[in-house]
């Protein structure tokens, strides 16, 4: 079976899109930073680099990169963890879900 050749004229703009974006993205950052911080927190205002790392750094530690769609996986997250939750029976799921309630309200009572 073939796979279709994708047309690679549709690739290059949006590349170059996604590329604009992160640079509009980081003279943003650079200049929120530079009004806010400086007078709020007392720190050194940044330059344009400085902001990119800033993305990036942020991006790392909060986004990961993840690329592709989002939603792929649905609610459940875990593909398997679904098949199994489906193939339960009513009382299961109404047993499974009172231990997940229990289990989360001990948890936000021990914070």
């Amino acid at each position: 079976m073939e796979r279709p050749i994708r047309n690679n004229r549709r690739r290059k703009p949006f590349f170059l899109f996604i590329i604009a974006g992160i640079f509009i993205l980081g003279a943003v950052i650079m200049l929120l930073w530079n009004a806010i911080l400086p007078d709020v927190l007392g720190v050194a205002a940044v330059n344009y680099w400085q902001a990119l790392g800033l993305l990036a750094l942020s991006r790392i530690l909060f986004g990961g990169f993840k690329f592709g769609p989002r939603g792929n996986r649905g609610s459940f997250g875990n593909p398997r963890f679904k098949e199994k939750f489906m193939n339960m029976s009513r009382e299961e799921r109404i047993d499974f879900r009172n231990q997940w309630k229990e289990r989360f309200h001990r948890r936000k009572d021990n914070l």
